[in-house]
């Protein structure tokens, strides 16, 4: 074999364990990367019932239902669609309704959001940059008595 032709095979060589390792980085990847949504993205049936994502948006008002132990139920919405949430554990100390939350989880069957992280702002003034792109995106006025086009007046 000539020089020039052992510098190939190593150079070949080289390739495919970088090749192998890349593809493997992206199957790790893969399982382990979460999408945000908005409630709207949920009830135009983008995201499949079980597949984990982010969902985030506003508590609604008048949703939160305190269950047995830390069970908690409350709906997340965006002004124009609703999703309802099931968390089992303790709410950050912030989470409120009318305020911004980002809940992580799956999406059931009967399209009730089933989340085991809860995250929630942490000022009067903050919300998670994913929620507020996506509720500007649908044309919601971010802010004390912020509207949407559909003319309902927010209390932030």
């Amino acid at each position: 074999m000539t020089r020039k032709q052992r510098r190939g095979v190593l150079i070949g060589l080289g390739v495919g364990i970088l090749s192998i390792a890349a593809i493997l980085m992206l199957f790790a990847f893969r399982q382990s990367i979460v999408f945000f949504h908005t409630p709207s993205d949920v009830a135009e049936h983008k995201i499949a019932p079980g597949v984990r994502f982010r969902l985030g948006g506003l508590v609604k008002d008048g949703s939160v239902e305190r269950g047995a132990g830390t069970r908690v139920g409350f709906d997340v919405t965006d002004t124009f669609q609703s999703v309802p949430v099931t968390y089992e554990g303790i709410l950050p100390d912030l989470f409120r309704e009318g305020q911004g939350v980002v809940a992580e989880g799956v999406l059931g069957a009967d399209g009730h959001f089933v989340a085991d992280t809860v995250l929630a702002k942490h000022d009067e003034t903050y919300m998670p940059p994913e929620v507020a792109k996506a509720l500007q995106e649908k044309g919601v006025q971010l802010g004390k008595g912020a509207t949407h086009p559909g003319g309902e007046t927010g209390t932030q």
